[in-house]
């Protein structure tokens, strides 16, 4: 995968991603202890990393995050201003962003065509493993609570993820095949054709 500078199509879809990631938000939130809501919205941040690349797709959560920075009512259950980025949650919003990069650079590792297996990983470790990593500390942080405890409760958010870690998988390697221009990648061959061996 070369590297090029993004053009107006890639900033478009960058603004498209915000706003997926807004939508998902849409539904709501469910808030369990330690006051960190579940919602929809990491399965568009998986969707993001893993559609647009590490980078763009990080662009698109820093580009959502900045516009809830500034008061509009993005997060999901309308939540929304800079307070957002001193509660509970905080570390999971900004976790959104190395999520993205984590999804982006494992699908799109080495410049091959993404393939379910290595996508499903991606989910894992971008849009679950690497947000609560930045996530549980600060919710530690803010709630005084010892980060043990902390990290127990948050194991209840990972059922939620997983479907959305599966169901973000699907729909990439659905994508991959159906509309692979979607992707805006050139991929190299991860194997030779025998004809072109032997040429």
């Amino acid at each position: 995968m070369t590297s090029r500078t993004p053009d107006a199509t890639d900033l478009a879809r960058v603004a498209v991603f915000a706003a997926l990631i807004a939508v998902l938000g849409l539904p709501g939130s469910l808030s369990l202890a330690g006051g960190v809501p579940i919602t929809l919205q990491t399965l568009g941040v998986m969707l993001a990393g893993a559609v647009l690349g590490p980078w763009l797709g990080a662009l698109s959560v820093t580009v959502l995050l900045a516009l809830v920075a500034v008061g509009l009512p993005l997060l999901a259950g309308g939540r929304g201003g800079f307070a957002v980025f001193l509660g509970p949650s905080a570390g999971y919003a900004l976790g959104w962003i190395l999520g993205a990069i984590v999804v982006g650079l494992i699908v799109h590792a080495g410049g091959r065509r993404p393939v379910w297996w290595r996508t499903a990983i991606a989910m894992v470790a971008g849009g679950i493993v690497a947000i609560y990593a930045l996530g549980i500390p600060v919710q530690s942080l803010v709630t005084r609570l010892p980060l043990a405890e902390t990290a127990l409760t948050s194991s209840l958010f990972l059922p939620g993820d997983l479907i959305k870690a599966a169901i973000a998988t699907v729909v990439v390697t659905l994508l991959v095949r159906a509309y692979p221009r979607g992707l805006r990648r050139q991929w190299r061959a991860t194997t030779p054709e025998p004809a072109t061996v032997a040429a």
